[in-house]
């Protein structure tokens, strides 16, 4: 997401390199820049003036301090205009005083509703919470279907009185089982229509009044880009919304509709969801959203997403792997599992710092080598895999090996050698400490970090000429970072 954005921003600062200062006359060129960056991200154009207008009035002028060079100065004045039109910071879900918190889901047809209120269900059972969905959406005949499969996935209960109710009186119906039963929030799953209409209109109000919610979020596709702000605008004046959550943000490049949304409405955008997965729901901080927009990379939700997957004592377990060198096959079967679970490889690359320039086709091979040595390993033996060794002293075994997966022995070689690089390489980072690293090896990211041996079967660095992994100038101060075993 964003990746047209960061660039078009990477463009913006050239013309200021090599400048003393930022001057009316130097700063106007990476202004047009800007400007042109937001209008082809799909951002409202109201929105597009008043940024560039504060970041011209913040940026003239400003105090460019020993060190740092106007072009990174000029970073600094967007980033923090990018936070400030995106809310400033995160807008925690309500919790009402007396439970249950009720929520009520609003949005048009297709925008995501009935799985974003699965996500949310599921967000708030991570954080011990007990909620209970209610499906009131009895035009879509899927839809009540669809949330009771989902609940069952997750775990999280749903209500509803089918198709022949009246939707307030089954959000009626479920605030009061919630009540009776101690659910501590109601998540209300609302109808949509292809287009906002009076009908769909005076339905939220009656359903609204009839629960009143402590939290009405828009659900909003963010493909649609500049028509978020009006849909926005539309909702909250006649039904009055507290919130947004953005849907699909993993497959929108441009980023229109999460730059618009706060600054129409004055109301938050409070998550995202960032994939199809049902887990794919992350609170929404605006300072990371900035952060990725302008290539900086999102270290806080890579390591959040870390934490909810890696144990503390595995960590430790593959640091000590690490640092005696039988880190194996199976271990290396583990992290790449790890990975699936945590999102795609390019995702979670470029919320590294300074890997916002890794080629996208570069990060596809590196997911298809993957893939390819998962085969591998799926064809190697208990001993095979707990052994690299035995691998290496018999040709046999890696015979046999590309015959059970379909590969040339040539690659099984090339695989083994490149793992048996890594080993050792991996073994001096961990004991020399600090390097940046993925959940659950203490540091290290097979392949695709700078000056390190590629993940196996890939070779080199992994990455393109010129750009292995080197934080671009602006972010030389944040250079050293810790791997993940030690955060």
């Amino acid at each position: 997401m964003f990746d047209e954005l960061s660039a078009r921003f990477e463009d913006a600062v050239k013309g200021l390199r090599g400048q003393d200062a930022i001057s009316e006359t130097n700063v106007e060129g990476a202004l047009k820049e800007v400007r042109r960056a937001l209008l082809d991200a799909d951002v409202s154009l109201p929105v597009v003036k008043d940024f560039v207008s504060e970041v011209r009035e913040k940026a003239v002028g400003a105090e460019v301090v020993r060190g740092v060079t106007p072009d990174q100065k000029f970073i600094q004045v967007v980033h923090e205009q990018l936070v400030d039109v995106m809310g400033g910071g995160n807008s925690p879900l309500a919790k009402a005083g007396q439970t249950p918190t009720v929520v009520l889901m609003a949005g048009l047809q297709g925008a995501g509703k009935t799985t974003a209120t699965a996500k949310l269900g599921l967000h708030l059972k991570d954080q011990g919470r007990r909620a209970l969905m209610v499906g009131a959406d009895v035009y879509r005949p899927a839809a009540i279907e669809q949330l009771k499969t989902l609940g069952g996935q997750i775990g999280v209960d749903v209500f509803s009185l089918g198709l022949e109710a009246k939707p307030e009186e089954i959000a009626a119906a479920g605030l009061a089982k919630a009540k009776d039963e101690g659910y501590d929030t109601l998540l209300v799953d609302t109808a949509g229509r292809l287009q906002i209409d009076s009908d769909m209109m005076e339905e939220m109000v009656r359903i609204k009044t009839a629960v009143q919610p402590d939290e009405v979020l828009l659900v909003v596709d963010s493909m649609i880009g500049q028509e978020a702000a009006d849909l926005t605008r539309a909702f909250h004046d006649q039904v009055g919304i507290t919130g947004a959550v953005l849907t699909k943000l993993d497959g929108d490049s441009r980023g229109g509709a999460a730059l618009s949304i706060r600054k129409v409405s004055g109301q938050p955008i409070k998550f995202i969801g960032t994939g199809e997965k049902v887990e794919a729901l992350q609170p929404f901080h605006p300072e990371r959203m900035a952060s990725r927009i302008l290539g900086m990379g999102d270290v806080l939700t890579l390591v959040e997403k870390a934490q909810k997957e890696v144990e503390l004592a595995d960590v430790e377990k593959m640091q000590k792997k690490l640092q005696e060198a039988s880190f194996d096959f199976s271990d290396f079967l583990q992290q790449m599992r790890l990975i699936k679970r945590m999102g795609s490889l390019g995702g979670l690359m470029k919320m590294i710092p300074g890997m916002n320039k890794i080629d996208d086709g570069m990060l596809k091979q590196g997911e298809q080598q993957l893939k390819k040595i998962e085969a591998m390993i799926g064809s190697m033996t208990a001993a095979e895999r707990t052994q690299p060794e035995l691998l290496a002293a018999q040709p046999s075994r890696r015979r046999r090996i590309a015959s059970g997966c379909g590969y040339q022995p040539a690659d099984v070689d090339k695989v083994l050698a490149d793992f048996q690089k890594m080993r050792g390489f991996m073994q001096q980072m961990t004991k020399g400490g600090g390097m940046p690293g993925m959940p659950g090896m203490g540091g290290g990211f097979p392949g695709m970090g700078g000056g390190m041996p590629g993940m196996p079967g890939m070779g080199g660095g992994g990455m393109p000429p010129g750009r292995p992994g080197a934080a671009p100038r602006r972010q030389r101060p944040f250079k050293k970072k810790k791997g993940f075993g030690q955060l």
